[in-house]
């Protein structure tokens, strides 16, 4: 990896340059990028963003922030990316997965709560379905007291219609593993109305064989996503700011890919 990851390369300015709404403001909006980049990678305050590398001032960089998520930039970048994997033939549709993390909100704001996994300090949860071989698909962000069973529709019916094959955009796993935490029998119906085959382990019972070696690449995904020290702990009281960090990582780690695929 680049010792400077927030350098946006010229492939990837071209393929997210014509989703940018304009903007009479003097910082170029590639620089500006790269800004946004340096505090996904570093996690500093908009105000520290070191001035000698012409980042503008923090304002300018964080409203364009806002802007561009209000715009839907970055995921209309994630689904552009998404369809370049699937082309490759990079998309495991076989199965998806569902899973849940904490992370702590340092700052509280919305979607945020008591997290029972830190001692009830206030936190939110990453809520993520990626495919069979964890390329991130959609991720939610709620407060940290919120069960995963109740966002595993939200997930699957928040994927967008992924192109780059033959026939229909496809937005549908054969199947949807999910472990103790998305234990429903009335979200399994739903998943089968749609025709997804629910592989889920249920609540007493033991966990269904092979499932978290199936399971794992759920928490691969997590993995790189939390990388990025700006999502490893949550400083926006804003979630619209937050999520436009969450969905630019998530292209980011499609780029990764699709740039080992043509290597």
């Amino acid at each position: 990896m680049s010792t400077r990851p927030w350098i946006v390369d010229d492939d990837l300015w071209a393929l997210i340059e014509p989703f940018l709404p304009p903007w009479p403001r003097p910082v170029p909006d590639r620089l500006c990028l790269q800004s946004v980049l340096y505090v996904l990678h570093n996690d500093i305050a908009w105000q520290l963003l070191p001035l000698e590398l012409g980042f503008g001032s923090d304002q300018s960089c964080w409203r364009r922030l806002a802007r561009w998520q209000r715009a839907g930039v970055f995921d209309q970048l994630h689904r552009v990316l998404l369809a370049k994997l699937n082309a490759a033939g990079e998309l495991d549709w076989s199965r998806a997965c569902v899973d849940g993390s904490h992370i702590r909100a340092k700052n509280g704001g919305a979607d945020t709560g008591p997290s029972p996994v830190d001692r009830r300090e206030t936190g939110s949860k990453h809520h993520l379905i990626c495919d069979g071989r964890g390329t991130p698909f959609k991720v939610i962000t709620t407060a940290a007291n919120v069960n995963d069973v109740t966002q595993t529709l939200a997930l699957v019916d928040g994927i967008s219609p992924v192109a780059g094959s033959s026939g229909r955009p496809r937005r549908r796993s054969d199947a949807l593993l999910g472990d103790k935490g998305s234990d429903s029998n009335a979200r399994r119906d739903e998943l089968r109305q749609r025709r997804i085959l629910p592989v889920i382990s249920r609540k007493g019972s033991p966990n269904i064989k092979g499932m978290g070696k199936l399971r794992y690449v759920v928490e691969q995904t997590f993995a790189p996503l939390h990388q990025f020290r700006r999502l490893a702990v949550r400083w926006e009281r804003r979630t619209e700011l937050h999520d436009a960090f969450v969905s630019l990582a998530c292209s980011l780690i499609c780029w990764r890919r699709l740039k080992k695929t043509r290597s």
